[in-house]
């Protein structure tokens, strides 16, 4: 290949890349709505550039359920119902504290400072206003947890359900209800159950935090319902 086509695959990448992360923000706030139709001709005017670049876009959308591409040029965004939240929910829960004891035994030496720094870019997102990077933030908290408990083929699975619980609850609650530095803050007991090297701590503090992300999160865990770790 040469410099010249090389150069030009990097910039389609680069578009690529600029309109799935607008898409992406947009979906997941709620300015696109479920359901609203995603056409090539449009999203390429939108974002200058060329209907394959939107069309790259658009299939990795699609990997991450975040759009439903029926034909070649049918894309809507997709649904966001409850429940599918509720069993993206449980599953979430399941991944995320049976790894507890793996992530205590690994002895990964930056997995702490790594987490403090993701909790400390919540709050800075926070205290911004910035809801979306404060979700990816928060994502890449939790992602970072897991990765230190190396299942590394689960990880896709638990990205998805960080993804779409996130999004479930931007989609059915007011802006007013949603406190982003609680939303940080809530964070600082898995900190503290790690650092303390507690395996049923930090169980127990993963099980709190996702059974409370949602407002049905508590009816979805019957009560005295335990994750084994």
């Amino acid at each position: 290949m040469s410099l010249a086509e090389t150069l030009g695959a990097r910039r389609q990448r680069s578009r690529s890349e600029t309109a799935e992360h607008a898409l992406r923000r947009d979906i997941v706030l709620g300015t696109l709505a479920p359901g609203a139709a995603l056409r090539e001709l449009d999203l390429a005017q939108r974002f200058n550039c060329a209907q394959g670049t939107i069309r790259e876009a658009l299939m990795r959308l699609s990997e991450d359920g975040l759009v439903t591409r029926r034909a070649r040029r049918d894309t809507h965004v997709a649904p966001a119902n409850p429940d599918d939240a509720q069993e993206l929910l449980r599953i979430r829960r399941d991944i995320e504290c049976r790894a507890a004891i793996r992530v205590i035994e690994s002895r990964d030496e930056t997995l702490l400072s790594d987490l403090d720094t993701l909790m400390q870019s919540m709050r800075l997102a926070a205290l911004q206003g910035d809801e979306y990077t404060l979700m990816e933030h928060d994502r890449g908290f939790h992602l970072r947890l897991f990765e230190a408990a190396s299942t590394p083929m689960v990880e896709p699975v638990l990205f998805r359900c960080l993804l779409h619980t996130q999004r479930f609850k931007i989609l059915n609650s007011e802006p007013e209800s949603r406190n982003l530095q609680d939303t940080a803050d809530r964070h600082l007991s898995i900190l503290e159950s790690l650092e303390a090297r507690d395996a049923e701590g930090l169980t127990q503090a993963l099980s709190h935090h996702i059974a409370t992300i949602v407002d049905f999160g508590p009816e979805v865990f019957a009560a005295g319902e335990r994750v084994k770790s």
